[in-house]
């Protein structure tokens, strides 16, 4: 059984610094895509940042600049530096990978999710 096990969140002030982690355990054949979505309380699930398994980096505009995503592929394991924190940026954290089976297939994989919350 594949899974996704976050870690990192909590609470901080505004201008402030957090790392989530995320490890995947179980077994698969190719890890794609690894990332982070978040969701806030009456808004739809949103895309955060992509980091492809080469380590190339997406990020949505409103964190450009302020998040770093980065992987490691040895250890399945996707990080997420925040930075620079808003109030905005409250949210529940979710990881997010994305596989490729034996057969070619694309399979889609979430945690539980992490509460970030940012407030003086």
């Amino acid at each position: 059984q594949i899974q996704l096990a976050e870690s990192g969140g909590g609470l901080v002030q505004p201008g402030g610094s957090l790392r989530l982690s995320c490890v995947a355990s179980g077994s698969f054949f190719r890890i794609n895509v690894m990332g982070w979505y978040r969701q806030a309380p009456g808004n739809e699930r949103e895309l955060v940042a992509h980091i492809s398994s080469g380590g190339v980096t997406n990020y949505a505009n409103s964190v450009n600049g302020r998040f770093t995503a980065s992987r490691d592929n040895a250890k399945n394991t996707v990080y997420l530096q925040m930075n620079s924190l808003k109030p905005g940026d409250k949210a529940v954290y979710y990881c997010y990978m994305k596989t490729l089976t034996r057969d070619g297939e694309d399979c889609d994989y979430w945690g539980q999710g992490t509460q970030v919350t940012v407030s003086s």
